[in-house]
């Protein structure tokens, strides 16, 4: 009766183990990608096949057990083996359960152990999979029922050896340990690789704010010109104009003092972009005027300029857009394809302007990582203006940067090629 009651009180056990809350960061030993879970199914496999023949063997040869109950005994104890990397808790229920029934079944003469050696082998391999994909105080709990049904049971009916019951202690608890350093191993590189993705995507995330400040920097220069231009001339019309009639006097006054509030809040609103970059507020925003100075700041690069149609004046958005992008599209490639060869097209179309920046680097030179933050950062500006742009390795090597910017934001540049 008391047999009966300690495997009553392990079952139990079992229940509270499989039952225990676990965490939902615990990663298990199952991974993601088709190769490694192939070799661990391959392998799963085949030591089930070797452990469930080699137990009903011993069981119905060297323990004289009936085939049925040798087929059910392999069956219980070693084939959970087969499924025990992708659902070790369950795995470990059915091995163990079996373990138990084998412990409580009579065998002929008095074997050294109640099981065969492969049904041990068996539940250690489930154990290194329980540990390795179990929270941890979960596979402790599991650790010490396995103990209770492998080494105090036998031992309190007197089919084991105290000494050997050590033996199995010390097994059990290295493949615990093991497994437990395995899928420690394994979620450590998961989070790292959480981590890392969610790095990139805050530092794409922070490029993307830091142009955008950048540009309402210096769109409000752009900005600010027109509106106090609009402010003068609304001041000056009435001194330009004699004899200008009152409803007209007032429209240039409201106009002038709305020009005024105008500006101030553009100013205000782009103060607080302004106030870590005092230098640059004082510095006068470049066009494509200065390209050439652009062109001679990069002496690392052999750098060719071809510049085609009727040069114009260009409305100041997409002047100094234009020079931006050319000045981030020479900094990618001298960062990635130093001493390189660099053409600079520029092509002025009847509706807007054509911007081409390519270098002749080797296909397998590294380029920006997801697009590279300055690329984030060009778009940014391209869609405010209503163009498009294509950035990409191309086939004889090498990169292209190609950028269409509409002089009126009327995407047809070109449209008279």
């Amino acid at each position: 009766m008391s047999v009966y009651r300690a495997l009553g009180s392990a079952l139990g056990a079992i229940n509270a183990a499989i039952r225990a809350p676990s965490r939902p960061d615990r990663a298990t030993c199952w991974p993601d990608r088709a190769l490694p879970r192939t070799a661990i199914a391959a392998s799963a496999f085949t030591l089930a096949v070797g452990f469930t023949a080699g137990s009903i063997a011993i069981h119905a040869v060297a323990y004289e057990v009936s085939l049925d109950r040798a087929w059910a005994l392999g069956v219980l104890q070693c084939l959970p083996v087969l499924f025990a990397p992708r659902w070790p808790m369950p795995a470990w229920k059915v091995s163990l359960a079996g373990l138990a029934w084998g412990a409580l079944t009579p065998v002929a003469g008095h074997p050294f152990l109640p099981w065969p050696v492969t049904s041990l082998l068996a539940v250690l391999v489930v154990m290194f999979s329980l540990a390795a994909g179990s929270e941890r105080r979960k596979s402790l709990g599991a650790g010490a029922v396995t103990v209770a049904v492998l080494v105090c049971l036998p031992v309190a009916l007197g089919r084991m050896e105290p000494w050997f019951g050590s033996i199995l202690i010390g097994l059990v608890g290295l493949a615990l340990v093991f497994g437990d350093a395995v899928g420690g191993r394994y979620l450590a590189e998961l989070r790292l690789a959480v981590q890392a993705e969610r790095h990139q995507r805050d530092l794409a995330r922070h490029a993307v704010l830091a142009e955008r400040s950048r540009i309402a920097r210096e769109l409000h220069d752009v900005v600010a010109h027109h509106m106090s231009v609009i402010a003068l001339q609304a001041e000056a019309a009435p001194y330009k104009i004699p004899d200008l009639p009152e409803p007209a006097l007032q429209t240039f006054a409201l106009l002038r003092e709305e020009a005024r509030a105008a500006l101030t809040e553009t100013r205000r609103v782009v103060g607080l972009l302004r106030a870590g970059d005092e230098a640059a507020e004082r510095k006068p925003q470049p066009g494509m005027d200065r390209i050439g100075e652009l062109l001679d700041a990069h002496d690392g690069l052999r750098i060719t300029l071809a510049v085609t149609g009727e040069r114009r004046t260009l409305p100041e958005g997409v002047d100094l857009s234009a020079y931006r992008i050319v000045q981030e599209a020479l900094s990618n490639a001298a960062r990635y394809a130093p001493g390189s060869s660099v053409e600079v097209a520029v092509a002025y179309k009847r509706n807007g302007l054509l911007l081409s920046v390519t270098d002749d680097g080797p296909k397998d030179a590294p380029q920006p990582p997801n697009g590279g933050h300055g690329l984030i950062g060009m778009g940014e500006r391209v869609a405010m203006l209503g163009g498009k742009m294509s950035a990409g390795c191309q086939s004889a090597g090498g990169w292209a940067v190609l950028a269409e910017l509409p002089y009126d934001g009327a995407h047809d540049p070109g449209g008279d090629r």
